[in-house]
């Protein structure tokens, strides 16, 4: 007599609700998408206002006795252009509803803070070895670095503004110690105009 064998039962699982699976289907899109998209936080009036103030740091600055307030009004120059930028950044990012650290968010704030934490080192070094007037050159230098590493994540013209920087920054290093001031006002004040307006025009704000 054949022998019968008994199969264990199988218990059929019930699938995950539709809406789950929609939700989690949309959840991976959305996140797909914001590491691939660009950060385009970056303020344009915000930036022409961070170049007023810089021009108008440049006018204070050239009026100072000693080298120690002409850097103490720069350096108050560059902390309100980073209250400034903050504040049109995340205000930018909210009318356009996207996180501010979102995943392009996050990239170009890693890549945009090493020179410029570089940058604040080498001005404490060079200020107590007597190097003043190397100062505007790093700075220009930096700054424009900064702005290209961030920039590779946000639009095509931050990069662009960015080796500007660079090439003020290098000038600056090879031309006489008086070009400091003026060549600091046409990086932080003209180039952060013209780039803000294009900005702001191209990119909403």
């Amino acid at each position: 007599m054949a022998s019968i064998h008994k199969f264990p039962s199988q218990v059929a699982e019930a699938p995950p609700a539709l809406h789950d699976r929609a939700m989690d289907n949309l959840r991976f899109i959305r996140e797909t998408m914001e590491r691939a998209s660009s950060f385009t936080a970056v303020p344009g009036w915000g930036g022409v206002l961070m170049g007023v103030t810089a021009l108008a740091a440049s006018l204070i600055a050239a009026q100072q006795a000693t080298r120690s307030l002409w850097l103490a009004t720069w350096v108050g120059e560059a902390l309100l252009a980073l209250v400034i930028g903050g504040w049109a950044m995340d205000r930018k990012a909210r009318r356009a509803e996207t996180p501010l650290l979102s995943g392009p968010g996050r990239k170009f704030a890693l890549s945009y803070a090493p020179p410029i934490l570089v940058g604040v080192l080498l001005t404490v070094v060079l200020y107590r070895a007597g190097m003043v007037s190397a100062l505007p050159g790093v700075w220009l230098l930096l700054y424009g670095t900064a702005v290209v590493t961030g920039g590779a994540f946000s639009v095509k013209i931050v990069p662009l503004m960015g080796v500007c920087f660079m090439l003020l920054g290098a000038l600056a290093l090879f031309t006489p110690a008086a070009w400091g001031n003026y060549l600091m006002a046409g990086g932080f004040g003209g180039l952060h105009i013209i780039f803000g307006i294009i900005i702001a025009r191209r990119h909403g704000g």
